[in-house]
């Protein structure tokens, strides 16, 4: 396994290179350290443990040197591509993770939702696209990009935007924005996914479905409970004139007498037959939940009417998730049920990123040392997906095992597994004492000379502060 990663490395050793330098070994160096290193995985620190470095190269090159991290999503896509059992039942997954900062020093950190607490707090967003594929049970992190507050493009923002290295053709975008620009992108580059699934902070955007079915995109949307939708096609056009005085309708409206429906409210109603359906099996049990189907229409907010799919889901313990899919009518009812659970793959996503890979590690201020390490991030991931792939496809699971401990699946190797092999092969370097009196040394020593370059930038020329 430790020649698979260094052959893994060598596939995507172009990415690295500049015009003028072939620093790629550096990227090896960091993405062994997410692998094998268990925390502080910093670039400093990966560099000390790794190479008994001063930590400064790795810095450079993770933060200042210009390789372009989207060339890395761009090779993982490129391979997903070429595997031959991922040409049919994958799946692209938009969805948002937020990471707390305690100040406002790194780039893109603002007081804006973040998720994973739950409340409005310091912290920097990230928009993703992972690909899965539920029949292989593989998931990856195939692009991201950075979100940007506002606030971050005013005149009060210039001289942080500057010293933080954000690109000068740089414009404000939404989350919505960019999520369809990554999916129209990876599209393009021959990604090997048949629909879209995203979570309700995409899904709400009526503009941002329609986008979608429009390019002629197969979506899952999970929506909120007050979003509105109609049991039968209303019909949209100018009001009728109800006298001779005054201006003639000019805005449309729905004309028919046709009332929309909250679908919290539809979940209550009792039209609905529900079935209760054993999702998938996992290692923690049988994933089981109600699910209820109608065929409704919704307005764009170009008031043209739209057909769509909603499946209810109803979890045991009295969760509701409601989801539209542009799915024609005539669709298998099993598939959208299918279609509408796949919010699992997106969240191992990022659960093995921050977990297992180092994203939680992640320290620097810069925006290229943000791009470069979540593209090494997930190189990381993938290399973790390609392995237990390949170990899927060359060791067959016995079925007597499956008989012998009763169950419907076997567990799969986990990225702790993959993690927990190289480092068997992978050691991290144990130092001699005078390795480590002569490393402590040019810490000191480094950190001396940076403590005297912060004060003389404290210090105008004449010596007055």
């Amino acid at each position: 396994m430790g020649d698979d990663l260094r052959a893994y490395w060598e596939r995507f050793r172009p990415c690295f290179c500049t015009r003028t330098h072939d620093t790629s070994e550096n990227a090896y160096v960091y993405l062994r350290g997410l692998l094998t290193l268990e925390d502080a995985r910093t670039f400093a620190n990966i560099e000390r443990r790794l190479t008994g470095g001063d930590g400064q190269t790795l810095q450079q090159f993770m933060s200042d040197s210009p390789w372009a991290g989207s060339r890395v999503f761009q090779q993982i896509q490129k391979e997903i591509a070429a595997r031959p059992v991922f040409q049919h039942g994958g799946v692209a997954i938009l969805d948002d993770t937020a990471d707390a900062k305690a100040g406002s020093g790194s780039i893109g950190a603002s007081r804006q939702r973040n998720g994973r607490l739950g409340k409005v707090d310091m912290c920097v967003a990230t928009t993703g696209l992972a690909y899965a594929h539920p029949a292989t049970g593989t998931w990856a992190l195939v692009d991201a990009e950075l979100f940007l507050a506002k606030e971050w493009f005013t005149p009060a923002f210039a001289e942080r935007r500057q010293r933080l290295g954000l690109p000068t053709d740089c414009t404000f975008a939404t989350k919505l924005d960019k999520g369809l620009h990554m999916v129209r992108r990876a599209r393009a580059l021959g990604l090997p996914f048949e629909w879209v699934a995203c979570d309700d902070s995409y899904g709400r955007s009526r503009a941002f479905r329609a986008a979608l079915d429009a390019d002629g995109m197969a979506y899952a949307a999970e929506v909120p409970g007050n979003t509105q939708v109609y049991l039968k096609p209303p019909k949209v056009g100018l009001p009728r004139r109800r006298s001779k005085h005054g201006r003639k309708p000019t805005r449309l409206k729905v004309v028919s007498r046709h009332r929309p429906h909250q679908v919290r409210q539809l979940a209550r109603s009792s039209r609905l037959t529900w079935e209760r359906v054993t999702v998938r099996y996992t290692e923690r049990g049988e994933l089981t939940a109600d699910f209820a189907h109608l065929s409704v229409w919704t307005l764009t907010e170009a008031w043209q009417v739209r057909a769509e799919q909603l499946v209810i889901r109803r979890d045991l313990d009295g969760r509701l998730t409601f989801v539209l899919l542009n799915a024609p009518a005539d669709t298998p009812v099993a598939v959208l049920r299918e279609r509408s659970c796949l919010r699992y793959f997106t969240e191992r996503v990022y659960q093995d990123a921050k977990s297992e890979t180092g994203w939680d590690d992640f320290q620097a201020q810069k925006y290229r040392a943000w791009q470069h390490a979540v593209a090494l991030t997930a190189a990381a991931l993938w290399f973790v997906a390609d392995v237990k792939l390949t170990w899927r496809e060359t060791y067959a699971r016995d079925p007597l095992l499956l008989e012998q401990f009763e169950l419907q699946v076997l567990p799969a190797l986990s990225t702790a597994n993959v993690r927990e092999l190289l480092q068997a092969v992978l050691p991290v370097p144990q130092l001699s004492p005078q390795q480590a009196r002569e490393l402590v040394v040019k810490h000191l020593v480094n950190r001396a000379r940076s403590t005297r370059s912060r004060l003389r930038r404290q210090h105008d020329p004449t010596g007055e502060t």
